[in-house]
Formats: structure tokens, sequence, C-alpha cells
């Protein structure tokens, strides 16, 4: 299976089928021999004192592409962010990602995203291209955030 965003458009709507990559442990060797170097989405996960998933963090790679800032972003010693970084340091912490060459569409998707888990919350913006956006994901490990 190719882990990747396919895209229909109907009457000035834009249809997304999102197929995430399994969830893998995030650790930097793994990543820079797994994950590609292409644009694309990925999202973190936490593992709570309940052995449950906590996603915490969503985001678009572009320039440098998933392999980049996939290792970046899960690396506590190059984390920005406070409660990231000690997220990083204390959990354990997995990934997942999707690639997809559009910018556009990335912005869609990240969009429906936000205003799903935030609905009128959201600093993104849609690719202002479409009246409406629906995502559908796909997960082998069954983990669907819609």
């Amino acid at each position: 299976m190719d882990f990747e965003v396919t895209k229909k458009v109907k009457d000035g709507s834009a249809y997304y089928l999102v197929r995430w990559s399994h969830l893998a442990i995030c650790d930097k060797y793994r990543i820079i021999n797994a994950v590609p170097a292409v644009a694309g989405l990925y999202e973190l996960y936490y593992e709570d004192d309940h052995k449950a998933l906590r996603l915490f963090y969503v985001a678009k790679a572009w320039y440098g592409g998933l392999r980049t800032s996939l290792r970046e972003k899960t690396d506590p010693e190059l984390e920005k962010n406070l409660e990231h970084k000690r997220i990083l340091s204390d959990c354990k912490c997995y990934y997942r990602y999707v690639a997809t060459g559009s910018h556009a569409d990335m912005s869609d998707i990240i969009f429906f995203f936000a205003e799903t888990y935030m609905p009128g919350q959201s600093k993104t913006h849609h690719s202002g291209r479409y009246e409406d956006i629906y995502v559908e994901e796909i997960s082998a490990d069954k983990i669907i955030d819609i």
C-alpha cells in the first residue's frame, strides 16, 4: 500500500483519501532509514499513563520533506516547544505520515483536521479552491482522527 493522498473533485467540493503509514516509534535512526524525503503530512502521538495514544502534533512537511521534518520534530534536543520537549523526553512517542506533492492539498487537509479538532479556533487556512472539503482516512493501525 502506498502512503499517499488521493483526491476527487465533484461539483466544487474536494474529497481527499489519506492513506497513513503504519505507526512507528520515534527513533532518529528508524526515521532516517524508513521515511522518504518527500513532501507530505505527519502526526505525532504519545502513549499516556493508560497506554492510550494521544495526538499532540499535526504538520505539513514541504521544504526538506518528511524525513527531515520528522527527524527534527521528534528529537527532544532540537524541540523548542517546552511541552513537546517534555512529552518527547518522558513518554513513548510514535509518528505516522502520508506523502503528497501538492502544497495546496496539504493546506486543505490540515485545515479540515484543524476545524474538526477545534471548530472555529484554527489559524490555518485552506487553499480557497473548493467550496467544501471532505477527508477520509485509511489507517492499517485503525487510528482514525476524524
